[in-house]
């Protein structure tokens, strides 16, 4: 069984012709064949800013008639694809094939998560196999289809977004937590039925109760040598190509040599000779190289053997690579094509090797074939999360200024839709549009740090919602408007949630509105020793709604990345119990919210970041959160009757210095317009 998905793209012979006639005339270092699959992959990698970026991958600067014989070679590969690569929602015939497959297979059901063989968040087209074969389109989530019934499970952020986007007459709508998908096994698996799935798409740990529930209802799970969605996913995209960078210093902070020994030392002192890493975020933070395999977030899809004294394998596709990069990254760092790791997991366990395996990112393919070679595997969270989680002084003021860039743009998209929206034109996708070319216009920007969250009214109410034509939405008088959105700057990523009463709120707005940022306060203003984890911050957010009875069913707060992922562990804020204590230098986000479900949704969010703090007379070292969001919190919701007076000072003191540090850099109708939202309360909430 290989980890890399079966190439599933064929060109004609007079494609392969004329790609051949293409690289000898502009002497490429590749044939023709290659620069088919160069263009092949570019086209199923994300849509860049510059969309001629890729071309620095052909080692030459094509002329102007070369442009037009790449550009038509491109078109034809393009048309050849399916409009958007096959991903167009729910179609009842994937089913019937999948299970017909499955028949033929000799199995009785199949497992199908969402994710990539890095257990990623973020996925490329042809690792989109939930979507394909249900139509859900969210960022987790599992289908199980059995011969005669199939279920779909999501958390509490997806329950209304599944509802809309999967047929309920197809998948049984399920709550991971409340119905797991152990227990539908255990209650609907036939006794004595081979229930397949993916290892390369799932973890150890991941398994342990799917696994469970198969052996109470009698059945057996069997892992597969390659997915039954790809047999019956017709033209399948390919794996993407887009080019890897190297990330400056200036930005990282740090150089790759140090961090690499820095781990090494790690991985050393416990006694490890190798670790394998699955992450391709931590790839990136090692190597100091950003790519462009996924949407919105910088990664270059690949696997890496770190060994204890600093020498890592990168086995990755190097038609990626920019010319140089290779010389850049030295002799310590050897580049593998692909192909390539199964034979280095083999020869890791011919040494005997001690090797550290993430239990969260490391699939069941990586262990069971380190286990099948006879190296001993070392249960261990990535060696690089944790350095990664903790900015370094170079990261931290990257961050700073990335945000004070995205506050200018923040600024000016708030004051264009409060001159607006009160005349009703406005919609969901023409907010979201104009809030992106804002942020277009600040130095550094590459991408948004996600899909935009635009939503209008009852749309407001789904936790992740996405709009679309079919679901856009006009922001009316009366309402609520929830925008969730982000950067990815060379600097830093972004992520700020605000909610605005488009014309005037009612009680319940304000009172639930308040609500909410009292519990984001009391957060922002924590102080707490250091050991203390996120899972035991989480209630100060909830605290407020509780009160009123009224809670939320996401987390309190996600790591973020150093451009890099705006959804980053080890630490979180949440109910769900963590056990990794908040650092000096971890950037997480503060989004407490309330949702009314078919009325309006509220989140307020801020990225804050964990520092050291002197508390006079302490007996011991304590921490806070420094805020760096800068955006004006909408006064107009905010009830003051619901405020102390401690709370009330925080708020004025935020605003004073979102208008004292983002005002200089606006243009004077903009200025007015920060001076106005971020009056003292005692102004007058409205005013």
């Amino acid at each position: 069984m290989s980890l890399e998905p079966t190439p599933t793209t064929e060109f004609p012979a007079d494609l392969h012709d004329a790609a051949q006639t293409l690289a000898t005339a502009m002497n490429l270092a590749m044939p023709g064949a290659r620069l088919l699959t160069l263009l092949a992959g570019v086209a199923a990698a994300p849509p860049a800013e510059d969309g001629q970026a890729w071309m620095v991958l052909l080692g030459a600067a094509p002329d102007a008639d070369q442009m037009a014989r790449l550009t038509a070679l491109q078109q034809r590969i393009v048309s050849d694809m399916p409009k958007d690569h096959g991903l167009s929602g729910w179609d009842p015939g994937r089913l019937a094939r999948l299970r017909a497959e499955l028949d033929r297979r000799g199995l009785a059901g199949f497992l199908c998560p969402r994710g990539d063989e890095h257990q990623g968040e973020y996925v490329a087209p042809y690792a989109e196999r939930l979507y394909w074969l249900t139509g859900f389109t969210g960022s987790a989530g599992l289908a199980i289809v059995l011969a005669d019934r199939a279920a779909i499970f999501v958390d509490g952020r997806y329950t209304l977004q599944v509802r809309s986007q999967v047929d309920g007459d197809a998948f049984a709508y399920c709550h991971l937590t409340d119905a797991p998908p152990g227990d539908w096994l255990a209650a609907n698996a036939p006794r004595g039925a081979r229930i397949g799935f993916d290892a390369r798409l799932h973890t150890p740990d991941s398994l342990v109760r799917l696994r469970a529930g198969v052996e109470r209802a009698g059945a057996e799970l069997v892992a597969l040598e390659d997915d039954p969605i790809d047999a019956v996913w017709p033209r399948k995209p390919p794996l993407p190509i887009a080019p890897i960078q190297p990330h400056p210093e200036r930005f990282a902070g740090r150089s790759s040599a140090a961090k690499r020994m820095e781990v090494a030392e790690l991985l050393g002192r416990a006694g490890v000779d190798a670790a394998v890493i699955s992450d391709p975020a931590s790839i990136a933070w090692l190597l100091n190289v950003r790519g462009a395999d996924v949407p919105h977030t910088p990664l270059p899809l690949s696997f890496a053997v770190l060994e204890s004294s600093g020498d890592v394998d990168w086995f990755v596709e190097p038609l990626k690579l920019v010319p140089g990069l290779a010389a850049q990254l030295g002799n310590p760092v050897r580049l593998r094509p692909p192909a390539a790791f199964a034979q280095a997991l083999d020869a890791l366990g011919q040494r005997k090797a001690s090797v550290q395996l993430d239990a969260a990112t490391g699939s069941v393919w990586v262990q069971e074939r380190l286990a099948q070679a006879g190296a001993q595997i070392r249960r261990g969270q990535d060696p690089c999360a944790l350095p990664k989680a903790r900015k370094n002084d170079g990261e931290l003021d990257g961050a700073r200024a990335a945000h004070l860039r995205d506050g200018v743009a923040l600024a000016r998209f708030f004051s264009w839709l409060d001159a607006h929206a009160h005349e009703g034109a406005l919609d969901e996708l023409t907010v979201s549009d104009r809030l992106l070319a804002f942020r277009r216009a600040g130095a550094h920007f590459r991408d948004t740090s996600f899909d935009t969250i635009s939503g209008a009214g009852p749309n407001g109410a789904i936790v992740h919602y996405r709009s679309s034509p079919a679901t856009n939405r006009r922001l009316l008088p009366g309402e609520l408007y929830l925008v969730d959105s982000g950067a990815q700057y060379l600097d830093g990523t972004t992520d700020v949630t605000r909610t605005i009463a488009i014309g005037t709120p009612d009680a319940e707005h304000r009172d639930r509105f308040t609500r909410v940022l009292k519990g984001h306060v009391a957060l922002a203003t924590a102080m707490f020793p250091r050991g203390t984890t996120g899972s035991q911050l989480d209630t100060l957010a909830r605290r407020p709604l509780w009160e009123a009875g009224l809670d939320f069913d996401h987390g309190t707060g996600h790591g973020v990345g150093s451009y890099l992922s705006v959804h980053e562990g080890p630490h979180r804020i949440s109910k769900m119990p963590n056990a990794v204590a908040l650092e000096p230098g971890m950037i997480v986000s503060n989004e407490p919210g309330y949702y009314k479900t078919g009325a309006y949704g509220i989140r307020i969010e801020n990225l804050i970041a964990v520092r050291a703090v002197e508390r006079p007379g302490a007996e011991r070292a304590m921490l806070g959160f420094e805020t760096l969001t800068l955006c004006p919190i909408d006064r107009a919701l905010i009830e003051p009757a619901l405020l102390s007076a401690e709370e009330i000072a925080w708020i004025d003191a935020y605003h004073a210095r979102v208008r004292d540090t983002v005002g200089p850099l606006l243009d004077p109708q903009t200025a007015a317009w920060l001076e106005r939202a971020t009056r003292p309360i005692g102004a007058g909430a409205g005013a």
